[in-house]
């Protein structure tokens, strides 16, 4: 029987296994590197690596050294996470899922890499991106459907953690390199508030936008790890009453796929079922005008940020990123500087809106459908765009499938700064929603019978 390529591990349970030394590090890492080299070919989630299981092994015995007694284990002991090929991780190389020779990308290690250490992960190995988190894609493929695109650009991130390979990986989103690929492998995508987590050690797409966010299995294991990575956490901030739903009606929401569209909608009326208020607000009546304004800002930055780079080895580069990048030559400091302006007024026009509707929550659906079939596209980001134009901390929820069997997911979208509050006030809906389905399915059993 040909083996199943999903089969995402829980965070907190694995977590919670290696404190306690089940299983020891020696034999964890026996394992990862077994599934890793069994596994991965199928999906090519991690940037293949010579030695991957003697550095491994080197990092478990360093870090099982330093923590020898099970009640003084960080909470990250010993999980294996993976990282996205655009963050510099110490001795291991940065190639930005490009063809640019070895070494002209390297770097100090990230921020969030000491972070990932300092709480006692092993950094299982470069995770797959689309060339320069952009949109020329890579190899990976959908555990799902290995004929259908994991997304991008954390592709290789969301198709590790679907695949069970990890039970945490690292992405970046600019405007929906997290939301659409958590999406289309059916896990968890949480991209804090813009800013949240040092951006520090990452090769820039665009500056204004780009974010850290995290892959896991479930909500559950997001939560552990937000306070781990994010600056300022604040305990206890989530606590608040059942909150209040908003549906960002209009151009929009028009512009996903009637399977998705669907879906929404029955999860929505789950929701009002379980006792949530559901509020539909116009919120975004020139959508077209924040894309215009988004990619004016996105397109100058790239071009920016791979001014010298493109300058020396421009012949290197796939097409789609030079198409961008020579868009981006083309936008002037002053257009930049006017979409940044709009941004500041949008963000109060819908802060204001979601205000009066006393919204706190808002949801969408993560992406426009199911994953496309093919693997020359990474999909489209149409649905994260207007919360990553606003840096709004969002998170996608596995939410039902399409006909075909491809995940789709729920976008849950929160305050600037309010992640505590986000991830607290997600787990109820997610609480819901599973106790939704679990009634169906009991009750689809018992006609069945």
């Amino acid at each position: 029987m040909e083996e199943p390529l999903v089969r995402p591990r829980p965070l907190t349970e694995e977590a919670a296994g290696l404190r306690a030394g089940v299983p020891e590090l020696p034999d964890h890492v026996d394992r990862l590197c077994a599934l890793v080299e069994r596994v991965d070919p199928l999906i090519h989630a991690f940037v293949p690596e010579p030695g991957r299981y003697d550095r491994l092994r080197a990092q478990a015995r360093e870090v099982a050294a330093r923590y020898p007694e099970p009640d003084g284990r960080p909470p990250l002991y010993g999980v294996a996470v993976g990282v996205k090929d655009i963050v510099h991780v110490d001795g291991l190389p940065t190639h930005g899922g490009s063809a640019l020779p070895p070494g002209v990308l390297a770097g100090p290690q990230a921020v969030v890499v000491d972070r990932l250490r300092a709480a006692g992960a092993l950094v299982a190995g470069k995770t797959v991106t689309a060339e320069f988190a952009a949109s020329a894609p890579g190899p990976t493929r959908n555990p799902h459907h290995p004929g259908h695109t994991p997304g991008g650009s954390s592709s290789g991130s969301a198709a590790a953690v679907a695949a069970g390979l990890v039970p945490l990986a690292i992405g970046t989103q600019t405007v929906g390199s997290v939301i659409r690929p958590a999406a289309y492998c059916g896990v968890v995508g949480f991209r804090p508030t813009y800013g949240r987590i040092p951006i520090t050690g990452v090769i820039p797409n665009a500056p204004s936008f780009d974010t850290l966010g995290t892959f896991t299995a479930d909500l559950a294991g997001a939560a552990l790890v937000a306070p781990l990575l994010c600056d300022g956490w604040r305990p206890g901030r989530g606590d608040s009453p059942e909150p209040v739903l908003g549906v960002p009606d209009g151009t929009y929401l028009e512009h996903a796929e009637p399977a998705a569209l669907r879906a929404f909608e029955e999860q929505l009326a789950r929701l009002e079922r379980a006792g949530f208020t559901v509020r539909r607000v116009e919120l975004f009546p020139d959508f077209a005008g924040i894309t215009r304004q988004l990619q004016a800002v996105n397109r100058f930055e790239l071009a920016r940020s791979h001014a010298d780079w493109f300058a020396r080895f421009g012949g290197l580069y796939r097409p789609e990123t030079v198409a961008g990048i020579r868009a981006g030559q083309g936008v002037a400091a002053g257009d930049r500087a006017a979409a940044l302006r709009f941004r500041e007024r949008l963000g109060e026009r819908v802060a204001a809106a979601g205000a009066a509707a006393g919204v706190d929550l808002w949801l969408a659906p993560s992406a426009t459908g199911g994953a496309p079939e093919g693997l020359h596209s990474t999909g489209d980001a149409v649905m994260s765009l207007p919360w990553s134009f606003l840096g709004r901390p969002a998170l996608s929820l596995p939410a039902g499938r399409t006909a075909e069997g491809l995940p789709l997911g729920l976008q849950v979208v929160g305050a600037p700064g309010g992640d505590e509050r986000l991830l607290a006030q997600a787990a109820r809906v997610e609480r819901a929603l599973a106790e939704s389905r679990a009634s169906r399915e009991s009750r689809e059993s018992r006609a069945g019978r």
